[in-house]
């Protein structure tokens, strides 16, 4: 029986979690960098699966608010092998998106700024609440 795609959110999202932790703990306590590597592709590679597991056969993803936090983070987390001394800051940084992102209105989430609009893909958090929200929005602008 093939896994369903929650189950690997779930698995991937703790890996990452796990992995960043990891990352962020030895940087602030100087572990040598060589120790630190592992982790940093670790949560370079399960941020990316976790990408493309949330944005599926649609690249609607990539510039929505929810991509959009994705790709800032995996960006930055690139950058540290070339400004290591910054490394500390830089994983901060990536913290303070990461909670941001994870927290923000679904209305941030999916919102595309290419579309300029709020695209429901049907899953992931706040959609049930979103729709409910989308569905008004229609009835008020044809009553109204």
């Amino acid at each position: 029986m093939m896994l369903n795609s929650r189950f690997w959110n779930i698995a991937l999202r703790t890996a990452h979690i796990a992995a960043m932790g990891v990352l962020l703990g030895g940087h602030a306590f100087d572990v040598p960098r060589e120790k630190l590597l592992p982790s940093l592709v670790l949560t370079i590679a399960s941020g990316v699966a976790l990408g493309l597991l949330e944005a599926g056969p649609s690249l609607i993803w990539f510039h929505q608010g929810r991509g959009l936090m994705t790709l800032a983070k995996l960006a930055l987390l690139a950058t540290i092998p070339w400004f290591w001394d910054c490394r500390f800051p830089i994983l901060l940084v990536v913290v303070v998106l990461a909670s941001v992102g994870s927290h923000m209105t679904a209305r941030l989430r999916y919102y595309s700024f290419i579309y300029r609009e709020v695209i429901n893909c049907h899953n992931g958090p706040g959609t049930t609440q979103l729709s409910a929200e989308l569905e008004e929005k229609k009835d008020v602008s044809r009553n109204g």
